[in-house]
């Protein structure tokens, strides 16, 4: 795991943006550099991307734009996700949420969304290792107690993926988020809600690195 040294911030505290590297993945800031890459990656089969808020090849800029501006607003962390076989970007994926202990600059809890990734990187462990890289910094150089994750509860394939990473399933809190289901533009989704707490943490990790190495 590699480190850069960009960084956003989030309500005047800067927030890094570590290069996150692994064997089958590297997770590096979102830039405009990987609009063709993107395009080429969501051009492809879109079955999976029902419930998710992924970008037609014409939409990769405005999207770009979209998750930079959140970047500046400190919402987010966008990264590309770029598969090390190929060095070429095949999703996305993002920290966001960030709270921190009143009246401090320290992180508690982050969580991991806006993820996505083209039909041929699924189930390639580009998934699973991305979770691991995102997870390892958050607890172990971030030092949070909680990392969150949701999905749309009607999606059954990210809930299933989000359970697999070793992830608790929190429950469901209805009408709690935007929907990205088409022709659902401008009405709120149910949203599943899990988390990894920092005591689960070493377990999980074992899990991740075990599903690795059984591949």
């Amino acid at each position: 795991m590699g480190a850069g040294q960009d960084t956003t911030r989030e309500r005047g505290v800067v927030l890094p943006k570590p290069v996150l590297e692994g064997s089958l993945v590297r997770l590096e800031p979102l830039t405009h550099e990987h609009t063709s890459d993107l395009a080429a990656a969501v051009g492809r089969d879109r079955e999976s991307f029902g419930w998710t808020w992924v970008p037609t090849p014409e939409q990769v800029t405005e999207y770009i734009d979209a998750q930079l501006r959140r970047a500046t607003d400190g919402l987010l962390t966008p990264y590309a996700q770029i598969a090390i076989e190929t060095g070429r970007a095949v999703g996305a994926t993002a920290y966001w949420n960030p709270r921190r202990r009143s009246g401090t600059d320290e992180l508690y809890a982050i969580e991991i969304g806006f993820t996505w990734l083209a039909a041929e990187a699924q189930g390639t462990g580009v998934n699973t290792e991305a979770k691991l890289l995102l997870f390892a910094n958050a607890f172990d150089n971030w030092r949070v107690q909680r990392v969150d994750l949701k999905t749309d509860a009607r999606n059954a394939r990210s809930r299933a993926s989000i359970a697999a990473t070793g992830a608790s399933f929190e429950g469901v809190l209805r009408r709690w988020s935007r929907s990205w289901a088409p022709g659902e533009d401008g009405l709120l989704r149910d949203s599943a809600i899990f988390s990894v707490v920092a005591p689960e943490w070493p377990s999980v990790r074992a899990l991740l690195r075990r599903r690795l190495a059984e591949r």
